[in-house]
């Protein structure tokens, strides 16, 4: 029972590591919720709350032992006499399908568990009439104690954020790296058309050159070699790339220690035809290159000016 320390390692290793089948138990009030998202982010099928009796046939249902790399994730409420052995017995009857299994036990300390059932103004399930949160903790750690030291992962989450409490799982759970695990979606748009209210990022390349100006160029796109050629190539873009790849190298590193599922940037210049169409792909190609999950579209593309005449873009 031990933390994972994180090595550098292969994409077949990080397979090999991660179990077929994920269950997370513990303490209430001690994440358990938070960590399934961490799951369910991850790609994971999840289940909230489920029996132990019934992981194997749910597993089956979803097609874990098909080959299909699909992973699952659930939570068990242990406190119940009698489920632990079903625990057990569910583990043993996984590993007789060929399926591994490994228990997330997630912990916190007396004083902070006693701190956010009143901070939630909630009542501890364990509670009995008349009875303090304190003496329904102990009663659960009691009942609890043969799981935890079974465990094959203990998370105290006394003094750890939302982001240090998926970074761990992602850690121990993935078959991505943080880069592959943030989803980064870099798209064009043109200003005339309106500005975007979803990009967490946002860059203005209006001052770059501009292909509309050249009738060869006016009824082409970012997507088309010449039009991405002239303002990928002009001195202009080139001092502007060098500072655009310098920042994302300093923002990007952080948003996913943040542990950011999603993040969006966009890239507009007049129209949304030329210039934003040309940088938004180079950016997509470069951040592929630092492995992250990046996906590309064009807003305004659609609306992109075909005639001999019109509005600059």
């Amino acid at each position: 029972m031990a933390d994972v320390n994180p090595q550098a390692i292969t994409a077949a290793e990080l397979a090999d590591r991660v179990p077929d089948i994920v269950v997370i138990t513990g303490m209430s009030g001690s994440g358990r919720t938070q960590a399934l998202h961490v799951f369910e982010d991850m790609g994971y099928f999840c289940i909230d709350n489920l029996p132990p009796s019934l992981v194997l046939q749910l597993a089956q249902l979803v097609g874990i032992n098909t080959g299909v790399g699909r992973h699952l994730a659930v939570t068990c409420d242990l406190r119940s006499q009698g489920l632990f052995d079903e625990l057990l017995d569910t583990i043993q009857s996984l590993r007789d399908h060929e399926m591994s299994c490994k228990v997330v036990f997630l912990d916190a300390s007396d004083e902070v568990l006693i701190r956010r059932y009143s901070e939630n103004r909630r009542r501890h399930p364990l509670a009995k009439p008349g009875e303090t949160t304190a003496d329904a903790i102990q009663r659960e750690r009691t009942q609890l104690a043969a799981v935890r030291d079974h465990a094959d992962m203990i998370i105290d989450t006394s003094r750890l954020r939302v982001a240090a409490l998926r970074s761990k799982l992602r850690l121990a759970f993935s078959e991505l790296t943080d880069q592959q695990l943030m989803d980064v979606q870099v798209f064009s748009f043109g200003f005339k058309h309106g500005m975007p209210v979803e990009a967490d990022i946002m860059i203005d390349v209006r001052f770059l050159p501009n292909p509309f100006y050249d009738p060869a160029m006016r009824r082409l796109t970012g997507l088309d070699e010449k039009v991405s050629s002239f303002v990928l190539d002009h001195p202009n873009t080139q001092a502007f790339w060098k500072a655009w790849c310098q920042l994302l190298d300093a923002v990007m590193p952080g948003y996913v220690a943040e542990g950011k599922p999603q993040l969006s940037i966009a890239i507009g210049c007049t129209g949304g035809q030329h210039r934003s169409v040309a940088i938004a792909e180079a950016t997509a190609r470069y951040l592929e290159r630092q492995q992250y999950h990046v996906t590309t579209s064009h807003r305004d593309l659609a609306r992109a000016n075909t005639t001999a005449s019109g509005e600059a873009h």
